[in-house]
């Protein structure tokens, strides 16, 4: 089975900041599920040039065990359950593709990032049989009733955040339609499109829902979380990104052998 699904993520953040803001949070998402033998382990964080494309490359593994869906666990060994991920950064396009149980079941998501509004259709390139068919979801990171109530935190809400560096925040509920006749806050769409393939017989309703509804909450609370950190990397550069990103690799090495878990994170 194969299906797919595009959302759009609209930002008051220009797309050259959301470069760092996005690594940046990656990373710091990252801590908070690793520990007690579980999280995330990177092996490879390296520059790649393939086919003329330029970018950075990532291949990490997610120990999730107790985290993976029950109906997977039923499926498989729990040997079988570390995910690969494959993140390929050739900003302002990325692509991510996770790997449960090697060739069984593959999700792949690509993202552009352009400085607009989110009105462009079929940014990926699809056919024009395959997108007819593609459900596209718009996340509103001001939206809390997209958020679910367990995710909810005060301190990343975008309706009560003000950013004391960049003087944006806290966002209305108009701030979508306000954003483009401001002229000291830039915005930008992430156009994601999400392909899901995998082998079960009579599972495809179950894991299209599935899928669907935690991508949905990842981008949301992914990006209610950037926005909201805004004043802690607006002044990083990308040589201090490469140096938080190997801070992180040491300090997740160091505690997945400890004891304390966190939240689910996947794939950006």
């Amino acid at each position: 089975f194969l299906f797919f699904f595009s959302s759009r993520v609209i930002l008051p953040i220009s797309v050259e900041e959301y470069q760092v803001g996005q690594l940046y949070s990656v990373a710091e998402a990252s801590k908070n599920e690793t520990g007690g033998g579980e999280g995330v382990e990177v092996l490879k964080n390296e520059p790649y040039e393939k086919e003329g494309e330029k970018g950075q490359y990532t291949h990490k593994i997610y120990h999730l065990q107790s985290k993976v869906p029950s109906f997977v666990r039923m499926l498989a060994p729990s040997s079988a359950l570390n995910i690969h991920e494959k993140a390929w950064n050739a900003y302002p396009y990325c692509r991510t593709g996770n790997e449960y149980m090697k060739d069984n079941f593959l999700i792949k998501i690509e993202t552009w990032h352009k400085p607009d509004m989110g009105h462009q259709e079929n940014v990926h390139g699809l056919d024009a049989e395959t997108w007819k068919k593609v459900d596209v979801v718009y996340i509103d990171i001001a939206d809390r009733s997209q958020v679910e109530p367990k995710d909810y935190k005060p301190e990343e809400d975008p309706c009560k955040f003000k950013s004391t560096k960049t003087a944006r925040g806290p966002l209305g509920p108009d701030w979508k339609k306000e954003l483009p006749n401001k002229k000291d806050c830039p915005h930008m769409c992430a156009y994601k499109l999400v392909t899901v393939k995998f082998k079960w017989w009579g599972l495809q309703n179950k894991v299209e829902n599935f899928i669907q509804k935690q991508e949905k909450r990842l981008f949301t609370n992914f990006h209610r979380q950037l926005f909201c950190w805004i004043d802690k990397w607006i002044e990083l550069n990308m040589e201090d990104i490469r140096r938080m990103e190997e801070e992180t690799r040491k300090e997740l090495d160091e505690a997945r052998q400890r004891g304390i878990r966190g939240t689910v994170f996947s794939a950006l």
